[in-house]
């Protein structure tokens, strides 16, 4: 039996190809990845380390912490990447609940979680953005032709907790195959293949960073230029050198912000490839007029990686995320029924293929709850199919308004109010209301220095939507909370304005 991932990787690599290229010129070779990883897995099973034990990691991003995941791959142990952001209470939770053989930290953080990987039995080393720390100290000079150990398809490869926006994080476990299917239809679908070099500026704890990003990049044999974190100063200066970026929107809003963002700066740049949130149709549309790029939207989830992806040829239409991937089936069902609606309604959306996670770790109840019997999965993601096939996602299920018995769908009124002059973008959701149950609310963020008038925005909207769906107030904010992939956290503003409707503030 082969190590299912691994061995995908291995054919891909050319020892003497560039792999990574990090902002202080060093390069890393598909060899010394070989080599680097093989060591590491070498000191993984010296560390106690058996296939199939968890091994949490919660670091800088740097080449030595992919180089550890792959390590995990080699070892055929189960990687576990947990947001740089999480606090020691979050992470108690996560290490009481995978119960991790290994914990590596960032140096920073080793007294305050060395008691809390005691507690769960783990051992804890450290490991920093240059290489340092406990970890790697113990790594011996010999060790590269660490045989890799057999891991079937269906075998663990890593567990990502979910962001746990409501109720506690739930542990999506994802095999080899999930993994691998998935970036080799990505390399196919999107044409990466040796001469890439991708700049990835994205956080390597995250479906987005690790597995599609990296992932798609071992798989074609590409190289990339990895870089700590965005910063639209740099990745404008390695353009000229890159085919490729995948981004979040917020480097896109950074971007066409920049005055060094040109036709010919971008014009060795054959991929801009937006995920993680929903991209503006207005930063599109100027990314496109600055560029003569149209960026490439897809959506995917920590439970599936990637689900649908506009197209490479033809037309990347702004708002939607696309088609289903090959070998993806996409449905748009009734949430309460399970019946398939008519294009261009809007539903709760489901998915299957070899992508799909294989459940939740050690909650088979959730897990039963969250497919079909045919085994499609219920991602909790509304959405529509518009008559030429595009998927487009309307919100999260959670944040459904039912106002006076109707359904209102957030992102039917946020794409109107995003119209009006002045407005930089919105956010709706549903507040408790004394006489309609939940009361349509907008929070708006306002162009700096632009005049935006709450009536003068109700006013516009009476003729275009209905009165059911109309906003009841309109709150002006500077910014809209965001997590670190930049989707925007509407439980935490409807926490802030719990209160706006009852009796005393009515009004």
């Amino acid at each position: 039996m082969s190590n299912h991932m691994f061995d995908a990787i291995r054919k891909a690599a050319r020892p003497d190809a560039p792999f990574i290229e990090t902002p202080d010129g060093k390069v890393w070779t598909y060899g010394d990845m070989l080599e680097f990883s093989g060591r590491l897995a070498h000191l993984l099973r010296a560390l106690s380390v058996e296939p199939g034990d968890r091994v949490a990691v919660q670091v800088e991003k740097s080449p030595e912490a992919l180089m550890l995941y792959l390590a995990c791959l080699r070892a055929g142990a189960v990687y576990l990447p947990l947001n740089t952001a999480y606090t020691t209470a979050e992470l108690d939770y996560f290490i009481g609940d995978a119960q991790p053989r290994l914990v590596v930290v960032s140096p920073g953080s080793e007294d305050g979680l060395r008691p809390v990987a005691q507690a769960h039995g783990a051992r804890l080393e450290t490991l920093d953005e240059k290489g340092g720390g406990s970890l790697l100290a113990q790594m011996s000079g010999e060790g590269a032709d660490f045989a890799d150990v057999a891991r079937a398809a269906d075998d663990l490869a890593a567990i990502l907790y979910t962001s746990g926006t409501t109720g506690r994080s739930k542990g999506a476990m994802l095999s080899h195959d999930n993994l691998l299917s998935n970036a080799l239809t990505l390399c196919d679908y999107w044409r990466f293949s040796a001469s890439d070099r991708l700049i990835h500026a994205l956080p390597i704890f995250h479906t987005h960073g690790l597995f599609v990003a990296s992932n798609v990049i071992l798989l074609s044999g590409a190289s990339m230029f990895f870089l700590p974190k965005f910063d639209a100063d740099t990745v404008l200066r390695l353009m000229p050198r890159a085919t490729a970026l995948m981004g979040v929107p917020t480097f896109y809003v950074r971007l066409v912000q920049h005055e060094g963002l040109t036709r010919e700066a971008a014009s060795t740049m054959r991929l801009f490839v937006s995920g993680s949130a929903p991209l503006l149709a207005e930063t599109h549309k100027r990314f496109r007029e600055m560029t003569g790029h149209a960026i490439l939207e897809r959506y995917g989830m920590t439970e599936t990686n990637m689900n649908t992806s506009n197209p490479y040829d033809g037309d990347r239409v702004a708002g939607t995320v696309g088609f289903p991937l090959p070998g993806v089936s996409l449905r748009v069902v009734d949430p309460e029924t399970g019946a398939a609606v008519a294009n261009g309604e809007t539903g709760m959306i489901e998915v299957s293929g070899p992508n799909v996670f294989k459940g939740y770790w050690r909650m088979p109840e959730k897990t039963k709850a969250e497919f079909r019997d045919d085994g499609f999965f219920i991602t909790g993601d509304l959405g529509k199919i518009d008559e030429r096939g595009y998927v487009h996602i309307v919100g999260r299920g959670k944040d459904l308004v039912i106002s006076g018995g109707y359904n209102v769908y957030p992102k039917e009124i946020e794409t109107e109010i995003d119209l009006f002059p002045g407005v930089v973008e919105s956010a709706v959701i549903g507040l408790a209301h004394p006489d309609l149950g939940e009361g349509v609310t907008a929070v708006v963020v306002a162009e700096p220095g632009k005049e935006v008038d709450e009536k003068a925005i109700l006013k516009g909207l009476e003729g275009r939507l209905a009165r059911y769906k109309q906003p009841k107030r309109i709150l002006f904010v500077e910014e809209l909370p965001r997590n670190t992939m930049g989707k925007v956290q509407k439980n935490i503003l409807r926490q802030s304005y719990a209160d706006l409707y009852q009796p005393a503030n009515a009004g």
